[in-house]
């Protein structure tokens, strides 16, 4: 039985976003140890879209940039692409020097540039690129992670506190098990199991939780078995950390779950449910749409879930009106 097919770039960026330190200590223990970090990071994802816009890069765009401190004082603009190549790209070190020059010449502050690359193969290892021109050399070295260099040691990435570890060994049996859906299984619900028995803040679980669902992609009739499980353990455990509510809250899994929990018939929980999705997207809602909510039948419900998925606005769910 095959699997879906995977996604291995989006997940990375909210676990980033969210655990950025634990991100570069796991990654990039050199770095980390340098920067300061009682001292606030402050991710620049719109000063870094309109740098994209302004160069003649085509599709090329920064995953993150990142304005931190150093422990020796001053400030350092860091420059992560995270997106980090699911494929071999040729151009792909070039972009890199692009990019960087791009922030220096905005900025003119120092620029790192970071790269994990997430790819299959085990030879292609980009880290520099330069030019020499009548005694001038222009080019760039940038330290570089291989997530493939950890294929041999699952067990050792298991048992490691930090939860990038635990995602590392995620997309690493997410390639592993491609198109071995009961192998996959077995292993997306060996790593729920240690979800729980790690001494972490409901939110983290939830959080990495995310990834992992987005990462280890299933057919249907198995992630249903797979939910039946964590429901059960949840029931013995005492510890509802991962509701329909908080799974449904990415796009790639909210159409299958709308269905599975819009069929159970309990309106009141799709009305819960919706709004909590709308709060978090939108903000508050406005008090005549909260009351077009609890008034709508679950017809109507379903409906606006599904025009949520790719909603800009609240107009775009409920209509102009």
């Amino acid at each position: 039985m095959a699997t879906p097919d995977d996604d291995y770039d989006t997940p990375w960026k909210n676990a980033v976003l969210r655990y950025f330190p634990e991100f570069m200590a796991f990654y990039f223990p050199q770095a980390h140890a340098a920067i300061d970090w009682s001292r606030p990071h402050v991710f620049l994802d719109q000063e870094l879209a309109q740098l994209v816009r302004d160069g003649e890069l085509g599709r090329r765009r920064l995953d993150k940039l990142v304005r931190l401190a150093t422990l020796a004082g001053g400030e350092q603009w860091v420059l992560l692409h995270l997106e980090v190549q699911g494929r071999r790209e040729n151009a792909f070190a070039e972009r890199i020097f692009c990019y960087n020059y791009r922030v220096y010449d905005r900025y003119r502050r120092p620029v790192a540039s970071l790269v994990v690359l997430a790819d299959r193969g085990a030879c292609w290892r980009p880290s520099s690129f330069s030019y020499k021109l009548f005694g001038c050399r222009m080019g760039i070295d940038f330290p570089v992670v291989k997530l493939m260099d950890y294929a041999g040691r699952i067990e050792p990435l298991l048992d490691d506190p930090n939860p990038f570890a635990l995602l590392t060994a995620a997309h690493l049996l997410t390639r592993q098990t491609k198109g071995l859906a009961h192998r996959r299984r077995m292993a997306k619900w060996r790593l729920t199991k240690l979800l729980y028995q790690r001494q972490w803040d409901r939110q983290r679980i939830i959080d990495l939780y995310s990834v992992i669902d987005w990462l280890m992609r299933l057919p249907p009739e198995m992630e249903a078995r797979l939910w039946q499980g964590i429901v059960q353990m949840e029931r013995r455990k005492l510890m509802p950390y991962l509701t329909y509510g908080e799974r449904l809250g990415r796009k790639m899994g909210l159409e299958q779950g709308l269905r599975e929990g819009f069929m159970e018939g309990r309106q009141e929980g799709q009305q819960l449910l919706l709004s909590q999705q709308l709060n978090k997207r939108f903000g508050p809602l406005p008090a005549a749409l909260a009351e077009r909510l609890a008034q709508a039948d679950s017809e109507q419900l379903t409906g606006w879930a599904m025009a949520l998925l790719d909603a800009a606005s609240l107009d775009e769910v409920f209509g102009s009106k």
